[in-house]
């Protein structure tokens, strides 16, 4: 099994902003610190639910049983129900869709903050990312 952790941040809403992934599995361990630009924090998270999905595709988990965990609410219900109730999030949640078919085993699961304390980390290591590189 893959676990995937994900957390999109945003210093400021909307601000620069980052994705952090944190995939074990396989005996292995990688972390991904992605900056994202200026945007709000909801964004930010689904914008890391996608990076993670297109790593994991990339790196052929498709195949695999992956289990991505958030501590977003927003991502968690809008995957589980497929719809968000915000517009602005609407095409996120269609690309994050479109892109989970393509797993033969795909689960979304939320956890609380605590346990996703990496993925955090990346993702804030990602805001600074993104600040340096706008100096």
């Amino acid at each position: 099994m893959i676990e995937v952790y994900i957390d999109g941040a945003s210093a400021g809403n909307p601000g620069p902003s980052g994705a952090g992934i944190f995939i074990k599995g396989n005996g292995t361990a990688e972390k991904y610190s992605i900056p994202l630009g200026i945007m709000s924090n909801h964004e930010a998270e689904y914008h890391a639910f996608i990076k993670a999905l297109e790593i994991c595709l990339e790196k052929g988990y498709s195949h695999s049983l992956v289990s991505f965990r958030t501590d977003s609410d927003l991502v968690n219900k809008g995957v589980e129900k497929e719809f968000v109730k915000n517009k602005l999030y609407a095409p996120l949640l269609d690309n994050a869709l479109q892109l989970s078919k393509h797993f033969d085993l795909f689960f979304m699961k939320w956890i609380p903050s605590i346990e996703n304390k990496t993925a955090d980390e990346l993702a804030r290591i990602a805001i600074r990312k993104n600040t340096l590189e706008e100096e």
